[in-house]
């Protein structure tokens, strides 16, 4: 067997002149960059800078606007009639405040005066606070007379209702401190939300207090000097700060949500210093062979820089797939994230081979002892040399097997139920115990569905019948329950009416129990009136229009992404084998990371050592993002390995020795930006939000699984069984635009 080649040749090989004078013809886009860059360093820098200020600013002018933000199908509908005659997608958010008796005690309403006073002290702390209560009823006592109930709800902006139920929040707690033998509580939508975005606030700082440490210390592994490791975490840095201030200017015409910043950050972090560490490493290991710094720089731009492109456009478009979807929720998140990789891949493109020009040599200063030398000249990896090479003298063995792990691992996945938590606020947060007391206390019903009607007639006889008629219809024993209730909304431009559904909320008895009254009883009732027209909303038809929804648009979305990333690697390997070996392993990969998610959070495993509470399903929106991310993410492996592979054979490389030299002169960096990833997406399982807990372990897994056996065992078996077909490109697809790199070795004919 033959030793793995070096991926450069020596200038004075005559390979090596060839290479160069094919690049003289026309040298790629990225190496023109690189090019640029380096002569004009400080133009590329400052412009950085300014446009990193520039966005800076425009994110701040817009950042307190926002689109509202729809679900999906006939909620959608009628949240959108509601917005536009109100003013809000749906009514005010309603808060309770519990009063009791604390360790159980035994005084009641009846018996009890610092009850009835306490209850009267909080009605009269609320009303006066009229920008933060409305609506207040008399305390409500439950049948044991343990406990009293005082409703109210938040007026003005829902978007702000986080922030207005702050001065009741204090209200109550004053009282609370009044009356330490008595429990006086509050819980709502609007103090969940709020909790919510607390929450939010302070996992992305310690997301960012841990993840750049954890980072830094990786990468000073990595490089073994602190100014080369500290050039990635930069470049991530003000990739994340850049996307997040577009988000901002983006919600002027588009739903932004929470979700967005979450994915713009995990997502930043991660493809940031990937990609700096892939084009860093290659520039220090072509130095350290003994070129000058803008011969390494154009090396490394011609060949890691044109791998970014690749991977960075890769996950563009996958990412872009979520487009597809038509759900509004998903608007945010893959502009967001288109927005962080194309920053990234710019930075990586203009200003990081400005910074290494400008620096040179200076880059390996701050050397930690022991580790600088070694890491600067990095070797091809013995450990993975042998198992490439063991995997390509039986690829069939070891692709076989290696498939069927994969696929016993991926099986989970196939038996997901999508579904949100009741609350996803942290684990023992006081307003999850508040809510569970007063559920406790005052058993409720799942919210109702909300009718909304509008028309002409509103308030006419044939619309008063059609009310009576679905009033009928409410049994206890039926898909619909007592009390339906009809208000006039808008100065009686519309109705609202509160069909109360059968089941807990969520699983198939209330969702049968929806489908009935928009399919059989609607029809038959308000159906019959002419000029009335109506959309069903609310938490149960919220949920199962998006899961619907999702469920009819995920094959078109894996349809869309497959073949236009089967397309971008066609041209940039020019073969079709490469690609489809690509995506068939990409879906693997992805599959495994799913059934990971499945066993772990579906199931309610590790519920201690991940600190959440399982509810029996996956929050709807993350498989379907975490497939398009991980798709496009997965190639960045694949193009950083397979374009090593193809230098080799570029130069006359024999397959299998392309193969093996390929994936043991790439292990280091691949092994290096595998591991940080693994880390910052693990820094988000430990995080308090479940949505976020689910992405960072179900990324991690992904993450951890390609770098390891796809790129160890399936992807040298598939290579190795395709043999020179891996490199096939029908005559009438040559016209194709792509570099045109002959591929030629013993057995192959040139092209």
């Amino acid at each position: 067997m033959r030793q793995p080649q070096s991926s450069v040749l020596p200038e004075t090989d005559p390979g090596y002149q060839d290479y160069r004078h094919r690049r003289s013809r026309g040298a790629p886009f990225a190496e023109r960059m690189a090019g640029w860059s380096a002569r004009h360093r400080r133009t590329a820098v400052l412009g950085w800078l300014i446009l990193v200020a520039v966005v800076f600013a425009a994110g701040q002018a817009f950042a307190t606007k926002s689109v509202p933000q729809y679900d999906a199908g006939q909620s959608g509908q009628a949240e959108r009639t509601l917005h536009r005659l109100i003013g809000t997608n749906s009514s005010p958010p309603a808060e309770n405040v519990l009063i009791q008796a604390r360790f159980g005690g035994s005084a009641t309403w009846s018996s009890d005066p610092l009850m009835r006073q306490a209850a009267r002290q909080v009605t009269e702390a609320l009303a006066a606070l009229p920008r933060s209560a409305a609506g207040i009823r008399p305390p409500a006592v439950s049948g044991d007379g343990r406990s009293a109930l005082v409703t109210f709800t938040i007026p003005g902006d829902p978007a702000s209702e986080d922030t207005a139920v702050a001065p009741a929040l204090r209200a109550v707690a004053a009282i609370q401190a009044r009356y330490p033998r008595l429990t006086v509580t509050e819980a709502g939508d609007a103090s969940v939300d709020r909790t919510i975005s607390q929450s939010l606030s302070q996992d992305f700082r310690r997301a960012g207090e841990t993840s750049i440490p954890v980072t830094l210390i990786l990468l000073l592994l990595v490089f073994g000097a602190l100014i080369a490791a500290g050039i990635p975490v930069l470049l991530a840095l003000t990739a994340v700060f850049v996307a997040l201030s577009l988000l901002h200017v983006i919600g002027e015409w588009l739903p932004v949500g929470q979700s967005a910043s979450q994915v713009v950050l995990i997502i930043g972090m991660a493809v940031g210093v990937d990609y700096s560490l892939f084009y860093l490493r290659r520039e220090r290991e072509e130095r350290a062979k003994g070129r000058t710094t803008a011969e390494a720089l154009r090396i490394a731009a011609g060949t890691s820089g044109r791998a970014i492109v690749v991977s960075g456009l890769t996950v563009m478009i996958a990412v872009a797939g979520l487009f597809f979807t038509g759900l509004s929720l998903f608007d945010g998140m893959a502009l967001g994230s288109i927005a962080v990789v194309g920053v990234a891949v710019v930075g990586s493109l203009t200003v990081l081979p400005a910074l290494l020009s400008w620096l040179g040599p200076r880059a390996d200063r701050g050397r930690i002892p022991f580790l600088g030398r070694r890491r600067a000249a990095a070797r091809p990896s013995k450990v993975w040399g042998v198992l490439a090479r063991r995997v390509v003298r039986h690829p069939l063995a070891w692709g076989s097997v290696t498939v069927i792990a994969l696929l016993a691992l991926a099986a989970p996945a196939a038996g997901m139920r999508l579904g949100y938590p009741a609350i996803d606020a942290p684990k023992n947060a006081p307003v999850l115990t508040a809510a569970d007391a007063i559920q406790r206390a005052f058993p409720q019903a799942p919210a109702p569905a909300e009718v909304v009607v509008t028309g002409t007639g509103l308030t006419g006889p044939a619309v008063g019948r059609a009310i009576a008629a679905l009033q009928g219809r409410a049994a206890a024993g039926g898909p619909v329950r007592e009390p339906v209730v009809a208000t006039p909304i808008a100065g009686g431009r519309a109705l609202t009416i509160m069909v109360p559904l059968a089941g807990t909320g969520a699983g198939t008895v209330s969702d049968h129990a929806l489908v009935t009254l928009r399919s059989q009883i609607l029809p038959a009732t308000l159906g019959k009136v002419p000029g009335v027209s109506y959309a069903v909303t609310g938490d149960t038809a919220g949920v199962y229009d998006l899961t619907t929804q999702l469920h009819s648009r995920t094959p078109i979305v894996v349809a869309v992404v497959a073949a236009l990333a089967f397309v971008l690697l066609m041209i940039a390997f020019r073969s079709v084998t490469i690609p489809l070996a690509s995506i068939l392993l990409n879906l693997l990969s992805v599959g495994a990371a799913l059934g990971v998610i499945t066993l772990i959070f579906q199931d309610g495993r590790l519920q201690g050592a991940l600190g959440y509470t399982g509810y029996g399903g996956i929050i709807p929106w993350e498989p379907l993002f975490m497939f398009v991310f991980l798709f496009g993410m997965s190639m960045d492996y694949h193009v950083f390995i397979l374009s090593r592979i193809r230098e080799l054979r570029a130069r006359g490389t024999a397959h299998t020795d392309a193969i093996t030299g390929g994936i043991a002169t790439s292990a280091g960096v691949v092994t290096s930006a595998a591991l940080i990833m693994v880390a910052v997406f693990s820094v988000f399982a430990t995080l308090s939000l479940i949505d976020l807990k689910i992405l960072g372990v179900g990324m991690a897994a992904a993450i951890l699984i390609d770098a390891t056996v796809v790129r160890g065992i399936l992807l040298p078996a598939a290579l190795a069984l395709l043999g020179d077909r891996s490199w096939y490109l029908p005559r009438w697809l040559r016209w194709l635009p792509g570099r045109r790199t002959p591929v030629t070795g013993p057995g192959t004919h040139r092209r």
